[in-house]
């Protein structure tokens, strides 16, 4: 079948020359448009500089861990007046006895600890000292030597600590080095109020330790907290959750609980007990 062709008259190639051409036309426009607002937008949100990452910085004054340990609010608003002041890391070295194989005899060994201020305030209650570092910019969840402040005051337990931490945004979640969350460090009856301002903050009932996935109720089941195992089941806790090792919260109660007394004969009938 033969091709079909269209002849187009002079005026209707000018139109449609034309046509292309408003079309060019419209479509550099949009690009200028477009180069335009990216140029304005870069202009008025510049990208920050990059900063190189702050080197730690030490300090093994003895003065100034006193002051940390002894709560002297005084001398630590003294000592700690900014960013960098506050969030130095607190250096110990303290020797101690190791068996050296090469020597076959013990030997003493510098044994380097860390800690930092914040840690300090929250772990022994100085909640005015506390507050007075977090205000000059210590950084709430810094895990230093292997836990952050949040951790210590739960351990501790220091509520008000631990109520003034998460005031100021630490996370409830965070695993130590270890692999806890502070939920998994309220250990003792007193430490219930800390295990309550957690969950009210948002600490996750069911998250697990990160080795052995053992949660906070295997841990209150363990040490006979019942009102630890009470507080938990009430924000959802899962009574049947296992953990690595298969073991459930009520398999962890079974196993820490304390062997009975020996048995008494019974009494014969009629007898006063």
């Amino acid at each position: 079948m033969a091709q079909e062709t269209f002849a187009f008259t002079s005026s209707a190639l000018r139109s449609l020359r034309l046509q292309r051409e408003l079309l060019e036309q419209d479509d550099r426009r949009r690009a200028l448009a477009r180069e335009s607002a990216t140029r304005r937008f870069l202009s008025e949100n510049p990208r920050p500089p990059l900063t190189p990452p702050r080197r730690p910085q030490y300090c093994r004054d003895p003065a100034v861990h006193n002051a940390l340990y002894s709560g002297d609010l005084l001398r630590i608003k003294s000592i700690f007046k900014d960013e960098t002041t506050t969030n130095l890391i607190m250096e110990t070295v303290s020797e101690e006895l190791v068996w050296s194989p090469e020597q076959g005899l013990w030997v003493l060994s510098p044994r380097r600890q860390q800690t930092s201020a914040l840690r300090i305030a929250a772990a022994r209650g100085y909640g005015d000292c506390a507050r007075h570092l977090l205000l000059r910019g210590a950084e709430v969840d810094a895990v230093v030597g292997g836990r952050a402040p949040l951790h210590d005051s739960a351990a501790a337990p220091r509520p008000d600590c631990t109520r003034l931490l998460l005031a100021f945004g630490a996370d409830p979640n965070l695993l130590s080095a270890e692999g806890s969350a502070p939920l998994h460090l309220c250990t003792t009856p007193e430490s219930l109020p800390c295990a309550e301002l957690l969950l009210a903050h948002g600490a996750r009932v069911n998250l697990g330790t990160r080795e052995r996935q053992v949660t906070a109720l295997h841990v209150a089941a363990r040490q006979g907290l019942v009102a630890h195992v009470e507080l938990y089941l009430r924000h959802g806790a899962d009574p049947a959750r296992r953990s690595h090792q298969g073991e459930t919260p009520l398999n962890a109660a079974c196993a820490a609980a304390e062997p009975p007394g020996p048995l008494r004969p019974a009494a014969p009938p009629g007898s006063p007990l």
